[in-house]
């Protein structure tokens, strides 16, 4: 998922770059919500991933 939200980062800095602001600022919020359901779904991995018991 992350991978997803920097090829959409990549396209809207792309885009902006050549002056296609809609494109840009739709990509854009895609990214971002794109990396904030990866941090959630990171952080909720490490709190009940694998847990070893000793």
């Amino acid at each position: 998922m992350l991978s997803w939200a920097l090829f959409f980062l990549v396209v809207a800095v792309v885009a902006a770059l050549f002056g296609f602001g809609g494109i840009a600022g739709t990509a854009a919020s895609i990214a971002q919500l794109l990396f904030f359901i990866f941090l959630v779904l990171f952080v909720v991995a490490l709190l009940f991933g694998r847990r070893v018991i000793d």
